[in-house]
């Protein structure tokens, strides 16, 4: 689960403090796996879902709208 303010969902802005850059849920990814997040010009800005196993699992789940850390 997301700390308050820890997500766009949670309630952290949808643009960068620190670039002014607005924000939108893409597919990122890390070495723990690929998930819905959002990127700005400083980095990655948040997680807004868990980790799936692949690019198209999380592509699946943004284009349905059906993420979230729970």
């Amino acid at each position: 689960m997301a700390l308050p303010r820890e997500t766009i969902a949670a309630g952290a802005p949808s643009t960068c403090p620190d670039c002014g850059k607005k924000v939108e849920p893409t597919v990122c990814r890390s070495a723990a796996g690929y998930y819905v997040g959002t990127m700005c010009y400083c980095g990655p800005y948040s997680r807004e879902s868990g980790y799936y196993p692949t690019f198209e699992a999380a592509e699946t789940a943004l284009d349905s709208g059906k993420f979230g850390r729970y």
